[in-house]
């Protein structure tokens, strides 16, 4: 019977309702309570936006979502290339080896994205106003607000993904660890508190000299770590022009992470490792050069991201200081 003739026959003021439902009837209504409580609204990018429940379907359009879901222990049905690649970054490949590439960064192939019938959508703070506009007309479309460089944007990123889950607990607590481990990093680093660090993506054109405001030099600075771009980053920008050869001692400091996005990177590197103007950097004689995944390091962010690049600083730091 439906639940609204059960309504129509209670009797009014004398017995309650719930002697009068069947018992399906009383569990699909509690049910529909239950979803009805998590039913949350989310401020994004693009105002506010209802989400219901945990969503089994997810979609990601940004390299940070994958990581949070993967980090809430959700694992989207799909998401977007990384930076110079065609999977998604090389830490997270064995996560999700079936995820559908529905994209790049910056371009989203939205056909690919209705084929997988995504009951929520997590993408990018760039996502555009036209792209969106198709998008939330699919599923919940979840953009943060975040404006700009900041090192510590992440973190909202992380939790405002992790909120649309329904699993913001998750997420905040792998923040946490994350927080606690550098921390810890920073406390227990020998001689390398101050230390003067670049971050560097080696590409085809030159050395490119990172901000000090990205998700990975947040991270070198949480660890203790003293980065600097040498005023080399116009202000809103990631990272400097091409540096020619001849530049290489501005970026000459304590200790130099290299980064690579690809083998057209790496080639370009291991040409320029064999020039005079690279081998004379102190740096390069001290042996404090770390090579590092680009695609972890230049386009990556999220909890499980970071518990990966802390991972080499502190086998860094770890070589550094040993006997």
């Amino acid at each position: 019977m439906p639940i609204s003739r059960v309504f129509a026959r209670a009797p009014r003021g004398r017995t309650p309702l719930c002697r009068w439902l069947p018992l399906a009837g009383i569990c699909l209504l509690g049910s529909l309570l239950s979803v009805q409580a998590q039913a949350r609204t989310l401020v994004t990018g693009f105002g506010d936006v209802e989400v219901d429940g945990e969503p089994s379907r997810v979609v990601t359009l940004y390299e940070g979502a994958l990581d949070a879901a993967l980090a809430a222990g959700v694992t989207p049905l799909g998401g977007v290339a990384t930076r110079g690649g065609q999977d998604v970054a090389r830490y997270l490949q064995a996560s999700v080896p079936d995820i559908q590439i529905v994209g790049l960064a910056g371009e989203v192939n939205v056909e690919a994205v209705v084929g997988l019938a995504p009951d929520l959508i997590l993408a990018s703070p760039s996502l555009s106003d036209a792209t969106y506009a198709l998008l939330s007309q699919l599923a919940p479309t979840v953009v943060p607000t975040t404006e700009g460089l900041a090192p510590e944007a992440w973190k909202q990123e992380a939790l405002l993904f992790g909120e649309a889950l329904g699993r913001r607990d998750r997420v905040a607590e792998a923040i946490g660890a994350v927080e606690t481990r550098a921390e810890s990093i920073r406390a227990t680093a020998r001689q390398t508190r101050g230390d003067r660090v670049h971050l560097v993506r080696w590409m085809p054109q030159g050395p490119l000299v990172m901000s000090t405001q990205l998700f990975s030099t947040g991270l070198l600075s949480a660890a203790g770590l003293e980065v600097t771009d040498v005023g080399m980053v116009p202000g809103g920008r990631p990272h400097s022009d091409p540096l020619s050869l001849e530049a290489l001692s501005q970026i000459d400091g304590d200790w130099l992470f290299l980064a690579t996005l690809n083998d057209d990177g790496e080639q370009a590197l291991a040409a320029a490792e064999q020039t005079p103007a690279f081998r004379r950097l102190s740096v390069v004689e001290d042996d404090r050069v770390v090579a590092v995944d680009g695609q972890l390091w230049t386009s990556a962010n999220g909890p499980l991201a970071a518990q990966a690049v802390l991972d080499d600083i502190e086998a860094a730091l770890a070589s550094d200081s040993a006997p």
